[in-house]
């Protein structure tokens, strides 16, 4: 939050013209990672956060920008060989030898998986 407060003021808590305070960068980043997780519409969340769709959809362009500009060099790289050997290495310990990016997860059994969700991880075999 620090990070993006520091790189755009938009997402700093200012006065409007009459003196009211407006939103608070949690509100605004908390609404914009809510539509990321959640997969939401901005109509979806603006009775949550209180925001109007175009103040989150704008936040959300503004949160996309900042991310891609503070954190690309660090985190939004092509991996290095390092980078690859230790994320096979924290795979393996894991159970996932050899695994190199996301898991097709229908073909491992669910054992703790609770019973209401059995349904919803099954393939179109079972």
């Amino acid at each position: 939050m620090y990070d993006i407060c520091n790189y755009d003021a938009y997402f700093v808590q200012k006065c409007d013209a009459v003196g009211v305070l407006g939103l608070v960068p949690e509100q605004k980043l908390t609404t914009v990672i809510r539509m990321l997780a959640y997969g939401s519409s901005a109509d979806q969340v603006d009775e949550i956060s209180r925001m109007g769709k175009s103040t989150t959809l704008e936040a959300l362009v503004r949160f996309r920008d900042a991310i891609e500009t503070l954190y690309t060099r660090d985190y939004l790289h092509r991996p290095t060989p390092r980078d690859l050997q230790r994320v096979l290495q924290k795979a393996e310990a894991r159970g996932f030898p050899g695994m190199i990016g996301s898991i097709d997860c229908m073909h491992w059994q669910w054992k703790n998986c609770p019973t209401i969700w059995q349904g919803d991880y099954r393939n179109r075999k079972g």
